[in-house]
């Protein structure tokens, strides 16, 4: 599943999935890779400069996730340019969500903030409840 936030004209896409060959059940240890495309919708030239993540876990346990960048990198996206990159997370539970922000900044030096849309961490482990 793809999930998508649009902000100051910067779409962001998220792609979780399930990463069973990092993953030890067994152990508590889940894995998910997720890959964030980001894509310059608007008119004006944009670089990402810092990230911002909050990761919960099935327990209600949050860790926040801050750095410079994305990979190593601070890419500059100019109108319809796009950059994707692929990372990771382990959690103690079979499932969770993961939200946050990149700090961006402008051609003429103004800093704003763009949206990492929420998506959920299910593993085939998670234990679902349907009424």
């Amino acid at each position: 599943m793809i999930f998508k936030a649009v902000t100051n004209g910067i779409e962001v896409s998220a792609e979780p999935a399930f990463s069973p060959e990092r993953s030890a059940p067994d152990e508590n240890r889940y894995f998910w890779t997720y890959t964030i495309t980001l894509t310059n919708r608007g008119q004006a030239q944009a670089q990402l400069i810092s990230r911002h993540w909050e990761i919960i876990d099935e327990t209600g346990t949050r860790q926040s996730v801050d750095g410079p960048g994305v990979v190593g990198e601070q890419p500059v996206l100019a109108p319809g340019a796009h950059f994707r990159y692929t990372s990771g997370v382990p959690l103690a539970t079979p499932s969770g969500m993961m939200s946050g922000h990149y700090r961006m900044q402008a051609g003429d030096g103004s800093l704003f903030n763009i949206d990492i849309p929420a998506f959920s961490l299910d593993s085939p482990h998670a234990i679902r409840i349907v009424n």
